[in-house]
């Protein structure tokens, strides 16, 4: 899968990209992240992005030149990436949301700064995604949640076939509970059941532990 970022702030890529998961994604060859600045794209002299807003207001707005030159050159080396404009005023981005692109060829996520996009820029989008009902500086952070998350489900990055299947959100519910050795510590108990070894009645246990988590830490889920 190839990525592309296109953004104001590239420099703020480096780190998370670089370890864990996402460096073995890189590094097997089964993600590419490609970074594009967006001010190489500017208007004049000074590589303009931005500009006031029609109608008044507080802030700048992307213009729409630079964003819709910096889409093309994405999709001359990435031709069937699907646009991802990351915004506040998205669609809700969830689990589901990135088992679906993790299953596309290519994605390119725009990031927004300022006060926001010219709408016009909107309708270069498959996709408008928002993580969050908050609003944040800039797309920077956004698109590092929706890289990891999409890129682990990928086959090949997370070491058990299961592990991506089996975690919070996945079969509409949060993950159970886990433990690991000592069986006891500060007086809490590994439970019994997991220690018995009886694979049907762990399965039960975990199924009923998800349904008394989601209901206490996300009720909203079982509507």
């Amino acid at each position: 899968m190839k990525i592309d970022i296109i953004t104001l702030f590239p420099d703020m890529f480096k780190g998370p990209f670089d370890m864990s998961m996402l460096w073995k994604a890189r590094e097997q060859g089964l993600a590419e992240i490609n970074l594009i600045d967006l001010r190489q794209f500017g208007i004049g002299p000074r590589r303009t992005v931005d500009d006031t807003p029609y109608g008044g207001g507080d802030g700048m707005v992307l213009k729409p030149e630079p964003v819709f030159a910096a889409v093309e050159a994405a999709k001359t080396s990435n031709p069937e990436a699907k646009v991802v404009v990351l915004t506040p005023s998205g669609q809700a981005y969830n689990q589901s949301r990135a088992e679906e692109l993790s299953k596309l060829p290519g994605v390119i996520l725009v990031c927004g700064h300022y006060e926001g996009f010219d709408e016009r820029i909107l309708s270069l989008a498959d996709y408008e995604l928002s993580i969050g009902d908050y609003v944040l500086t800039g797309g920077e952070l956004p698109a590092m949640v929706v890289v990891d998350s999409l890129v682990r489900l990928i086959p090949g990055v997370l070491g058990g076939e299961t592990s991506a299947h089996d975690e919070s959100f996945s079969h509409g519910l949060l993950e159970y509970p886990h433990y690991t050795r000592p069986v006891e510590f500060q007086g809490m108990a590994v439970p019994e059941v997991l220690q018995n070894g009886h694979h049907a009645e762990i399965a039960k246990w975990r199924q009923e532990q998800a349904k008394n988590k989601t209901a206490k830490n996300r009720p909203d889920l079982l509507d």
